[in-house]
């Protein structure tokens, strides 16, 4: 039996996407082109120009692509272990390679690319702020955090150090930072007693 058109395109799509992650983490992604993914590949550049506008679109599908651990939220009566779980898991998942630096360079990509930040944003970024918002929003209706604190905020509290130390200083995330970080934002979303007269 041999194998439909439609079948064949997505070989060849996963192919493209798993030889620039390979490739990627070869070499670089400053040495990375679309020539070279094309050779390795066994495809002409034109094939890959057809579904991907540039390497930084090429290499985002490519990440978004892999199987990775699920990086959603738990949700148990301690909210403060649910996100420390679920930081965990990222922290671990961006420390091996090829993923850390790889997300890095896209990262950089997307200063320079509008579309490709465009994309960055709504295809990763949005999804995993809203999965944490979501998870601080039960924890506030279930009177674990103070009802006024804006969980957006919360939201950038917990995120900025993270990518700070990820992205500029580029020392690793240890289990300890993570516990710092939360620790600090949870003395200040705590819900305080009642003020008496």
């Amino acid at each position: 039996m041999t194998s439909t058109p439609r079948r064949r395109g997505a070989d060849r799509t996963e192919a493209i996407m798993r030889t620039t992650v390979e490739l990627g983490q070869e070499i670089g992604y400053a040495k990375l082109s679309i020539e070279a993914i094309a050779n390795r590949a066994g495809v002409g550049k034109h094939t890959i120009y057809r579904r991907w506008s540039s390497k930084g679109a090429l290499l985002l599908d490519s990440l978004l692509s892999l199987d990775d651990p699920d990086l959603d939220f738990s949700y148990t009566d301690d909210v403060l272990a649910d996100l420390r779980e679920q930081a965990y898991a990222a922290v671990e998942l961006l420390a091996r390679p090829p993923v850390g630096p790889l997300v890095q360079a896209l990262i950089a990509e997307a200063q320079h690319d509008p579309r490709v930040a465009a994309e960055f944003k709504e295809r990763f970024i949005t999804p995993m702020a809203g999965k944490l918002v979501k998870r601080l929003k039960a924890a506030q209706e279930e009177g674990h955090l103070s009802p006024d604190f804006d969980l957006d905020l919360a939201m950038a509290i917990c995120s900025g150090p993270l990518y700070f130390q990820f992205l500029i200083t580029q020392e690793p995330i240890t289990r300890e930072y993570v516990n710092d970080v939360f620790g600090a934002l949870f003395a200040g979303m705590s819900p305080r007693p009642a003020a008496t007269r």
